[in-house]
Order: structure tokens, then C-alpha cells, then sequence
């Protein structure tokens, strides 16, 4: 019964140190990298080529995570996992959030005059409605619409962030 307890103590150990060695080979997404579209009707292309296939446009302000830079070209992944390519220079850095739950209802989040539910709602989004960043406070962020609607968003609601 010993070595088996011993055996397994070490196991344990070596898994841990693998799970550290893979972390630090390849880091989480919790860091990654975010840039948003500049511009309308931004094509996200198959190929690093303006020739390539169209799969999707977006408009001004859609964020992406950054997956690779090959010269003038980012491979970026939509809050939806579709991914592709598009010229750097239709990125910005900006940082843009987008609502990601609710896909399929008729529902909306809250947007708030502060942070706390206990607030008052001063607007509602749907699902993929992109908000600007101004400001975050513990689990809340206070973000503008386009149409210049200021208020507070949890952050569990959007992707982006």
C-alpha cells in the first residue's frame, strides 16, 4: 500500500511539472493579443492574398483575436471561431468588445448607469452588438455604443476583453 501511495505522489509530481513545461511552451489565450476592423465591409479571406476566398465582412469596430502575423496579413478568429485573414492595415488596436450570449433568443443584456445590478438599466444589447472600452471596474465594464448610448456591461456578457 506504501509504494502504491509513493508511486502515485510521484506520478502526481511529474504530471504538475508537465502541465507547467506545456503553459510556458504554449501560453493560454488569457493574453492573447485582440485587434478590432477598420473600417466597413472588411472581407476575412481563406489565404493571406487578396484574391483568396471571401468568407465573411465585418464592419467598423468587430474585434478579433490575433492567431499569426505573415507580413502585411493577420490570421485572426472571430468571437465565433471563424477564422482567416486580413490585411493588417484594416486592423486597428482598438479595444472593442462584442455581446456573445443570448445567440438564438429574442434576449438582451442590461447595460447600466454604474457597476451592480442594483443600478439603472439605461439600454439593452443583443447578441453581437460591439461596444468601445472606456473603463474597467473588478467584473464590469463601462463601454460606448456607436450611437454614443455610455453605460456598464458585466464582463461575462462579451467576448473581447
Amino acid at each position: 500500500m506504501i509504494i502504491s501511495i509513493q508511486t502515485m505522489l510521484r506520478n502526481s509530481i511529474l504530471l504538475g511539472l508537465f502541465s507547467v513545461t506545456l503553459l510556458l511552451i504554449f501560453p493560454t489565450t488569457g493574453s492573447s493579443e485582440t485587434m478590432s476592423v477598420l473600417g466597413e465591409k472588411v472581407s476575412l479571406k481563406t489565404n493571406p492574398d487578396l484574391k483568396s476566398k471571401t468568407l465573411w465582412e465585418y464592419g467598423n469596430g468587430f474585434p478579433f483575436e490575433v492567431l499569426k502575423k505573415q507580413g502585411d496579413w493577420v490570421m485572426v478568429k472571430d468571437f465565433e471561431n471563424d477564422s482567416g485573414w486580413i490585411p493588417k492595415s484594416r486592423l486597428q488596436k482598438s479595444r472593442q468588445v462584442i455581446v456573445k450570449v443570448n445567440n438564438a433568443e429574442e434576449k438582451t443584456i442590461n447595460i447600466r448607469s454604474n457597476p451592480g445590478t442594483d443600478n439603472s438599466v439605461v439600454g439593452t444589447a443583443f447578441y453581437g452588438v460591439v461596444f468601445s472600452v472606456l473603463e474597467k471596474k473588478g467584473p464590469w465594464l463601462q463601454v460606448r455604443h456607436e450611437s454614443g448610448l455610455t453605460g456598464w456591461i458585466k464582463i461575462e456578457f462579451v467576448w473581447g476583453y
